[in-house]
């Protein structure tokens, strides 16, 4: 058996790629994942945020799923890529060498341009998703003890910025207590959004309680966070969606990356300087094909990245149009496709249909053992 491929993080395009771990047995392909022990799936984290869905919604057991599959699992991080000997550092110490490695690990949020931090100030990065987590028990225990809500802030303009202060709201409304919410968003607007469902989002919010603030954070203290403008705004927990970026393991590689950091592949998702690494989903960007970070575009390049380990010579282009739903926190989602989008309960509906088939689909692997 050769020395195989090593697949870096279970994400999206990993989860579905191990699917085919019988073919690369069949091929003589040593198949090893290294990757955190738990898959969290950002489709749900806002869901459990709010506190409409439990954690079972959003977490796949990776060591249990790799037994089933019969693929040889560590628990451990990657520390450094040697190229030429083709060999990779893990925090544990060891190495690991490879034929082919690819890399599925995911982003972080990209912090505001000289972005500054005081204690005791709590700041919540909405990435890695284990923070929405930690963030939901904060606030729980916190409003349980005060009867109040601390003062939030959520910085962000994006779509997820909007997300999390919706479902913030509706965590809020769930434990009882009246909103002490702002979001600070660069353009009130919405521009991400058509106009008439801007509006609708603006209003959901407002009515709700959540304040809508135009400007970009620039730092926390104690009690407050500040904009760049020099406006203080009263806050006890800062909440960052600040636009994501990947993690630096993929600059340290050596290879071209983009403004954000990810690693520039070809539509067969391989380095266009070295064939032999490969790469997918938010970490990495199709040469020519400039696109946001979304988990759809792991999902949509998994078959053609097996088939690519194995030695094929597909391509993948990615869709210049998707579906996005985004929960709202209220029992209301928002949905759009290209021109298309819908607001209410039936979104929500199918959001949460098509989330629940994801995991699912993962989660029948497992069920071999």
């Amino acid at each position: 058996m050769k020395t195989g491929v090593v697949l870096v993080g279970a994400g999206h395009a990993h989860l579905l790629a191990l699917r085919q771990a019988d073919a690369f047995r069949r091929a003589g392909v040593g198949l090893t994942l290294i990757a955190p022990p738990v898959f969290r799936y950002s489709g749900a984290a806002t869901g459990v945020l709010s506190g409409a869905l439990g954690l079972e919604a959003m977490e796949v057991d990776v060591a249990r799923l790799a037994r089933a599959l019969k693929v040889a699992y560590r628990p451990v991080e990657v520390t450094a890529v040697d190229r030429s000997a083709r060999r990779l550092s893990l925090s544990n110490g060891s190495s690991l060498g490879y034929d082919a490695v690819s890399f599925n690990i995911g982003s972080g949020i990209r912090l505001p341009a000289g972005f500054e931090v005081g204690p005791p100030q709590r700041v919540w990065p909405v990435k890695p998703l284990a923070n929405l987590i930690a963030l939901h028990q904060h606030l729980r225990e916190e409003i349980a003890r005060t009867g109040r809500c601390p003062p939030l802030v959520v910085a962000g303009g994006g779509a997820t910025g909007l997300e999390v202060a919706a479902v913030l709201a509706g965590l809020i409304a769930r434990l009882g207590a009246a909103p002490d919410l702002t979001l600070v968003l660069p353009d009130p607007g919405l521009p991400w959004a058509p106009p008439k469902a801007a509006a609708r989002l603006r209003d959901n919010l407002t009515r709700r309680g959540v304040r809508l603030v135009e400007g970009r954070v620039a730092g926390a203290g104690a009690g407050h966070c500040r904009l760049q403008s020099g406006e203080a705004l009263a806050c006890h927990d800062l909440v960052l969606a600040t636009g994501l970026q990947a993690p630096g393991l993929m600059a340290s590689l050596g290879l071209p990356t983009d403004a954000r950091g990810r690693l520039v592949v070809g539509a067969d998702l391989r380095a266009a300087d070295d064939p032999a690494v490969f790469a997918a989903g938010d970490c990495a960007v199709i040469d020519g094909e400039a696109r946001p970070f979304a988990g759809v575009f792991g999902v949509r390049a998994a078959p053609v990245l097996a088939a690519n380990l194995l030695g094929g010579t597909k391509t993948y282009r990615p869709q210049r149009r998707w579906l996005a739903i985004l929960d709202l926190g209220d029992g209301q989602g928002f949905a759009r496709r290209g021109g298309f989008w819908s607001l209410g309960k039936a979104a929500l509906a199918w959001k949460r249909a098509l989330d629940r088939r994801f995991i699912n689909s993962i989660r029948a692997f497992s069920a071999r053992l």
